[in-house]
């Protein structure tokens, strides 16, 4: 066995044996304490400065500023942008993922996912629900009157409620999901009801209002994404451990931010490879169609660096219809693909239609160049124009330059020409 078959085999041993559990809901500022020095804005993606921002981002921006105070409307937030007055910096740099446009800052509710394996954890806001969300871009009165609200109630009582149960595993609860027909990305109906049903008890023991209580469950119950971003901040989880094996040609980081997509790779650390992030393909909202649509952009990629998303469409043919990627006969033909650019399958996680096959784990940048074959990332597609909003879903390929390039670095660091 060579030296990067080695340290390839102990980067998936690493993903594949993390035992993330869901163990809270807390402040920004307290699970990124560097998050309280100055105005910092956490983004999607690799980094990106205002001025190259697509406009969900920078309508994202604008609105997450009026809601931490540090502007008196949009256009002022805009002005200082501009002047320099935010410091941006990908989630991926301080341990946690974001959706679509991936708004954290200090007073934001995070998800806390703890990997008990290996003592890391990850963080991820709390999904805001469909439509017109600042995820993406939305920023209007309602948008950050429900911020509020996820700061002020929903957060706490989540995170009282993880706390007096000890958390939830989630490796089961995944399980049980890809047998329900979730992959995990756009498809999140079985696991967000799975959740539920488990929070709700410790929900009712510890909140003690009970309008409080209902609104709580109402918004969970009504909310079939609601789990996209536990799996986020569960994929980080188990991805991290990976990072910084020397010689290991896995990828342990997938992002885009609506102008650059960008990988990361376990045996070069924490650099960037990033090449212009390609549109997405799919289906719709009565209304909209591709002149409408923005790059796509988003953290959530990290769950296909797991299996799942567009790696699991083989448990999940209900969502190829509603992405616009084909037949309910096709998503097997998505999974097996993605079997030919990864390491192995992951015993514990499997899809009964295929055999019980386990889903393709490990992106191996070698075999991605060698085949031609980009992963497959299931999205949700926003506008171009700042406030709108989600206006589809789809699928995008991840540009093969980000592999190549990355390839290259990765056979320099080893001494091969």
């Amino acid at each position: 066995m060579s030296q990067i078959d080695r340290a390839n085999a102990e980067a998936v041993r690493r993903i594949l044996s993390g035992d993330p559990v869901l163990v809270d809901v807390v402040p920004a500022g307290d699970a990124i304490p560097a998050l309280k020095d100055g105005r910092k804005i956490l983004h999607a993606g690799p980094p990106i400065g205002w001025d190259r921002m697509c406009g969900p981002m920078r309508g994202a921006v604008q609105g997450i500023a009026v809601f931490e105070g540090w502007a008196r409307d949009l256009e002022d937030a805009a002005g200082k942008a501009d002047q320099g007055a935010f410091a941006f910096h990908p989630n991926h740099a301080f341990g946690a993922v974001g959706p679509m446009t991936g708004m954290t800052t200090l007073s934001q509710p995070l998800l806390v996912v703890e990997n008990r394996a290996f003592g890391n954890r990850a963080y991820c806001a709390i999904n805001e629900g469909l439509g017109k969300v600042m995820r993406f871009g939305g920023n209007d009165a309602e948008v950050l009157t429900r911020l509020a609200w996820l700061r002020d109630q929903l957060g706490p009582a989540l995170g009282l409620a993880l706390r007096d149960m000890g958390g939830i595993p989630l490796k089961t609860l995944v399980a049980r999901g890809l047998t329900m027909g979730d992959e995990m990305h756009q498809r999140n109906v079985a696991c967000s009801s799975l959740l539920l049903r488990l929070l709700a008890p410790a929900l009712a023991r510890t909140t003690t209002d009970t309008a409080d209580l209902a609104r709580c469950l109402d918004f969970i119950g009504r909310n079939d994404q609601f789990f996209l971003n536990v799996a986020m901040a569960m994929g980080k989880a188990m991805t991290d451990p990976a990072r910084g094996i020397a010689a290991s040609s896995i990828v342990t980081a997938m992002c885009r931010n609506g102008t650059d997509f960008g990988i990361r790779v376990a045996g070069t650390g924490d650099q960037w490879f990033t090449a212009p992030v390609e549109m997405p393909v799919g289906m719709y909202f009565p209304g909209y169609s591709e002149a409408d649509a923005n790059p796509d952009m988003g953290d959530s990629a990290i769950v296909e660096t797991i299996g799942l998303g567009g790696f699991a469409m083989g448990a999940a043919p209900a969502v190829v219809g509603f992405i616009g990627a084909g037949t309910a006969s096709d998503a097997a033909n998505f999974t097996r693909a993605m079997a030919e650019i990864t390491l192995g399958p992951n015993p514990e996680w499997t899809i009964p239609a295929m055999d019980y096959a386990g889903v393709p784990t490990g992106i191996d940048i070698r075999r991605v160049v060698e085949s031609g074959i980009a992963p497959t990332i299931n999205t949700g597609i926003a506008h171009r124009k700042p406030g709108v909003g989600q206006v589809g879903a789809g699928t995008v390929k991840a540009p093969l330059k980000c592999f190549e390039d990355a390839l290259e670095a990765f056979a320099a660091g080893m001494g091969i020409t």
